[in-house]
């Protein structure tokens, strides 16, 4: 069980009438996350994350492994460095490398910090034995840290110089099949974004310096994103305004309607079909029916964990309290007791331990924390698990000590208080878990649907 009087959580502290003076500019998120103690700067685009975000971000990377590996995804970890010279061989490092980190070791051999893994992964596949059509089509994926040297990095974990990213490399026999294998795994991010309750959209995009035939991104709308997207009010069409260039005139490509606008956009996954444009240059083959070695058809698929937290937080919070998507929270139960030396404290103490470990029972003990510092008010632990957004705080008051009907407080996530009895508790708490659990239990867009939608982007 998890007690508040052993978490690190170095809450920024401001001096009452301070005059403080901002650096950069600040997302609410980044704001809320800063002054809770639940993320410190380390330096400028780097951040610390601390035990209570920790936990969000486990639960992220889990249901991201969950999703992947139902679509027959493998786990593998590549190293962070990768030989330069195979990024000149597909001829990545002719364009703009100015957000690339370069070190050289003590030989002088060159190498990036790996802003992504398409040259490392398929030049793995190139110097291993033979792969044969019968593994095919083969879906690998890391989870791991990312650097690209931002000229602006800016509102914390949504725009950061180090990240926390899952990338998965796909590898089929034929363009054909490299689509249908496409087709899936976009089915698989559709449902991980439903299970994230947060609204979405999924919008055709420009390939860029990644290449291919074929891209996706999938948006959560805010005021604060970098992207601009092109909205079609005719027929739900979305896209990144890179695809439409200089006309801002466009008409929209799904129904030819004039009736387009422009929403601002945080990118929070990508997904690109890319053919041959690694396999053929690098050299990665597969051994056809006949034996002979045939070029492999790649794609690449891309979530930002860490930016997927800050961004969720952004849309969902209030100006003071933090709002998680219910799969992300980092405890789904809060329980505060009464306060050490209150008229209460020893009738209260009772029923809040029996309360403990029934608790314990309906959430799990990993799910639930225990605000145990008897030594504050209940107002003031009551103030800052309500800003730290628990999905339900359970408060056991004088109330719950008084009278043949004894009541306890349940305050839920953006709800108003309710006072309830321990049976009314304890069945919303389970009526949270099985809301948690129908959340997990969704099943992936069917295929046909998934490459219907893959050139229209609706918001979700």
């Amino acid at each position: 069980m998890n007690k508040a009087t052993r978490l690190f959580c170095p809450a920024l502290i401001t001096p009452k009438n301070a005059v403080v003076k901002q650096t950069e500019q600040l997302s609410l998120s980044q704001k809320l996350l800063t002054e809770l103690g639940l993320v410190k700067s380390g330096s400028n685009g780097t951040y610390q994350i601390m035990p209570i975000a920790q936990r969000a971000v486990d639960k992220c990377i889990s249901l991201v492994q969950r999703n992947m590996q139902e679509v027959g995804g493998q786990k593998i970890s590549l190293p962070v460095l990768t030989p330069t010279q195979l990024w000149k061989k597909t001829g990545r490092l002719d364009g703009d490398i100015s957000e690339f980190y370069m070190v050289r070791d003590r030989s002088g051999k060159q190498f990036l910090m790996s802003p992504t893994h398409e040259e490392a992964i398929t030049a793995m596949l190139a110097t291993t034995a033979p792969i044969s059509y019968r593994q095919l089509p083969l879906l690998l994926y890391q989870i791991g840290p990312k650097f690209r040297d931002e000229l602006k990095s800016r509102f914390g974990l949504m725009r950061a110089k180090e990240f926390l990213m899952k990338d998965m490399y796909t590898f089929d026999v034929t363009k054909e099949k490299a689509e249908l294998t496409y087709a899936t795994v976009s089915g698989a991010y559709d449902r991980f974004f439903r299970q994230l309750e947060v609204s979405f959209v999924k919008v055709e995009a420009a390939t860029g310096i990644m290449g291919g035939s074929l891209s996706h991104e999938y948006h959560y709308i805010s005021p604060v994103g970098e992207d601009t997207l092109v909205n079609c009010s005719s027929c739900g069409y979305a896209g990144n305004a890179e695809i439409f260039g200089k006309d801002a005139t466009s008409t929209c490509p799904s129904c030819q309607s004039t009736q387009l606008h422009r929403v601002r956009g945080v990118e929070v996954a990508h997904t690109f079909l890319l053919g041959d444009k690694y396999s053929k240059p690098l050299g990665a083959t597969y051994l056809n029916t006949l034996g002979k070695p045939e070029t492999l058809v790649m794609g690449c698929f891309g979530i930002g964990i860490t930016r997927i937290i800050a961004a969720a937080l952004e849309v969902l919070s209030t100006e003071h309290e933090l709002r998680w998507p219910t799969l992300l929270a980092p405890y789904d139960v809060c329980l505060i007791g009464p306060k050490q030396g209150s008229k209460e404290q020893v009738p209260g103490e009772r029923i809040e331990n029996d309360l403990l470990q029934q608790l314990a029972q309906v959430c799990g003990a990993e799910q639930l924390l225990h605000d145990d510092r008897k030594e504050l008010t209940i107002g003031k632990r009551l103030m800052e698990a309500k800003r730290l957004g628990h999905p339900l705080t359970i408060v056991v008051g004088a109330k719950a000590t008084q009278g043949e009907a004894p009541k306890l407080e349940l305050h839920a996530s953006g709800a108003e208080k309710v006072e309830l009895n321990t049976t009314e508790v304890l069945e919303r708490v389970a009526s949270h878990v099985r809301h948690k659990q129908q959340l997990l239990q969704q099943v992936p867009s069917s295929e046909t649907d998934v490459r219907a939608r893959q050139t229209v982007g609706h918001v979700h």
